[in-house]
């Protein structure tokens, strides 16, 4: 299986985002925006414009943050740009059960945005 493909948050967006959000939940992930989900082929995208937009949580286990890439918020899979904020593994949940979560379009709107800083690549 492939690697995500997307934007990796630089450490000091990371870390302001993190003292903006403190997470919810025992298991902050807060790295990246994916682009193209674990396809071995797909290419690394252009640097792009990336702004949280919104705060998700589901209340129980799992919480995102929206972002919009260069001023939209659907990918090209038809779901939302997010980054898997924190979650809590003993619910059961993964960072892909975000797609399920911002799928509702239920979430507090950040504003402004708060434009983050970050890089193409690979998830690790």
């Amino acid at each position: 299986m492939g690697r995500a493909v997307g934007w990796i948050l630089t450490d000091e967006s990371r870390r302001a985002l993190l003292d903006r959000f403190p997470p919810r939940y025992p298991n902050p992930i807060a790295h990246h925006v994916t682009l193209a989900g674990h396809r071995a082929n797909a290419p690394v995208p252009a640097e792009a414009l990336i702004e949280v937009v919104g705060h998700a949580d589901d209340g129980r286990a799992l919480e995102a943050l929206v972002v919009s890439v260069d001023g939209t918020l659907d990918r090209p899979d038809g779901s939302i740009f997010h980054i898997t904020w924190s979650l809590d593994p003993q619910a059961g949940v993964v960072p892909k059960d975000s797609n399920a979560l911002l799928a509702t379009r239920v979430w507090v709107d950040v504003a402004p945005p708060i434009s983050v800083a970050t890089r193409p690549g690979f998830t690790t």
